[in-house]
């Protein structure tokens, strides 16, 4: 088994002053941030103005959002600049995305010391863009599994400098984040015969013992004496009986507010079982556990910032196997809390072992329910890959959840799970159909589906991660695979006092 990746380690000094020409100096590279109004006349008295100003050039001052000049100063170190325009008023997402584009630009040459230098913006506009530019070179930064014959070169920073500020800046939320987020990745970037659900559990338990996390596994005879009829439904297709319900238990020191629960879908290979997928969209199913490694990675931030409520983190791992004893449709199961489920596509495994891993995290009776899976096709034909989709039971926790997509740059579009879109799932033969056995709104019906599992009263958001997989990053991800919920749900749940007391 390979070793988990360990958090980024690069030293951060923050200085509140500008740079002169003798620090410029000293640094291997500098990326200067400029709001538009400073490329219509002069530059401000910036070390080597008049070098810059020329190699500028005039008559784009207007073009934010992208990389203006990247040139070598004529000091003996030829210190590179990297100049961009942003504009102030940019969106969360467009800050991140800008960012990843310059961690790529300054990432090009391994560097021992790199600064960060918003010239004359807005101190919060200055605080967010140098915030968002932190994110994106430690996201850049992140390991990734590789199992090439010959070594690939990893980029390096030394020490990153964080000039023209007019506060420090407290990063220990974006470290945080980066590490949770660089987990969800590398665990959903492992080829599969890496990451069956045995060899899971084992990562879990490294992780485990270095967090100081209680962890309980309900295996298959456990999930048999609780009536996980659903969740067994999906497993017992697999050759290997290596599947099961994790649950790891954060517990803070000084308990503030209610309990978290965090649901992830773990499956670790879905060949659509009797329902057999094609080829083209068999391809990739490793990373259909990626919710799972979402959830994971928010425990651990979660941990690292030593959050004030207890967090139950609920893992449902599995496969999605063809074989003699895969289910098959219309046969009948019956969930742990009791509902009968009629199935009707067996590719259709995730919202199975949810069900069960829902209905088990629900009878603590925690103070929010977050669930995370890359569930439904539906989700990604409405959305495409740049958001996600979201579900929420509540009003306010659609606004909550809108909002955080937002201001974290980690976009969510809330769809209607109305009552109404039980109609197609009402069943002759138990209490639901699994599915509808027409394409109607798959990622409403999922939702309504799931929505069976937590019982009323208690906060329920669920997020289909249609954009797990973006081709060439998302915000400020440089990967495909993108993690995309941690940042979002720190911003969920910090910014939005949730669990609410």
């Amino acid at each position: 088994m390979r070793a988990l990746p360990e958090a980024v380690k690069i030293k951060i000094n923050q200085h509140l002053l500008d740079p002169d020409t003798a620090r410029i100096d000293a640094l291997d590279q500098v990326l200067m941030l400029l709001p538009p109004e400073l490329l219509r006349g002069r530059l401000p008295a910036l070390p080597y103005r008049d070098v810059l100003e020329k190699r500028l050039g005039r008559g784009i001052g207007k073009e934010c959002g992208r990389i203006l000049l990247a040139t070598d100063l004529p000091n003996p170190r030829g210190t590179r600049v990297i100049l961009a325009c942003v504009r102030p008023e940019a969106t969360a997402f467009e800050r991140l995305t800008l960012a990843r584009k310059l961690a790529a630009a300054l990432l090009e040459r391994r560097s021992g010391a790199v600064a960060v230098y918003p010239v004359a913006l807005p101190r919060l506009v200055a605080e967010q863009v140098t915030e968002a530019q932190v994110a994106a070179l430690l996201a850049a930064l992140t390991p990734r599994p590789n199992r090439k014959s010959r070594p690939v070169a990893v980029p390096r920073v030394g020490t990153l400098h964080l000039y023209g500020l007019a506060r420090r800046l407290n990063l220990a939320r974006t470290r945080a984040e980066a590490e949770g987020n660089g987990l969800a990745r590398w665990l959903t970037a492992l080829p599969p015969n890496e990451l069956t659900p045995g060899r899971y559990r084992r990562h879990l338990r490294t992780l485990a013992r270095h967090h100081h996390w209680r962890m309980e596994v309900l295996d298959l005879k456990a999930l048999a004496r609780r009536g996980a009829g659903a969740f067994l439904a999906v497993a017992q297709g697999s050759p290997e009986p290596d599947a099961g319900i994790v649950r790891l238990r954060y517990t803070p020191r000084r308990r503030r507010r209610p309990g978290l629960a965090l649901v992830g879908k773990g499956i670790c290979f879905d060949t659509g079982g009797t329902n057999l997928k094609s080829a083209r969209h068999m391809y990739g199913m490793h990373e259909d556990m990626q919710g799972s490694a979402v959830a994971l990675g928010v425990l651990v931030a979660l941990t690292r910032l030593q959050a004030d409520f207890p967090v139950d983190c609920w893992l449902a791992l599995a496969q999605n196997h063809i074989g003699p004893k895969a289910y098959k449709p219309n046969d009948v199961v019956r969930a742990s809390n009791g509902v009968t489920i009629e199935v009707v596509d067996t590719d259709a495994e995730g919202r199975m072992v949810l069900a069960d891993t829902l209905a088990l995290a629900s009878r603590a009776r925690p103070g929010l329910i977050l669930g995370y899976a890359t569930l439904t096709g539906a989700c990604v034909q409405a959305l495409g890959t740049r958001m996600s989709g979201a579900y929420a039971n509540t009003d306010a926790l659609r606004t909550d959840v809108l909002e955080a997509g937002h201001d974290s740059g980690e976009r969510v579009w809330p769809f209607p799970a109305d009552p109404d879109y039980d109609e197609p799932l009402e069943s002759n033969a138990a209490d639901v159909k699994q599915c509808a056995t027409e394409g109607e709104a798959d990622h409403i019906l999922a939702a309504r589906f799931l929505s069976r599992f937590v019982p009323s009263g208690i906060p329920w958001v669920h997020i289909d991660l249609a954009s797990g997989n973006h081709k060439g990053g998302l915000a400020h991800i440089p990967t495909d695979v993108t993690g995309f919920g941690v940042r979002f749900t720190l911003h969920l749940l910090l910014d939005h006092r949730l669990p609410a007391a």
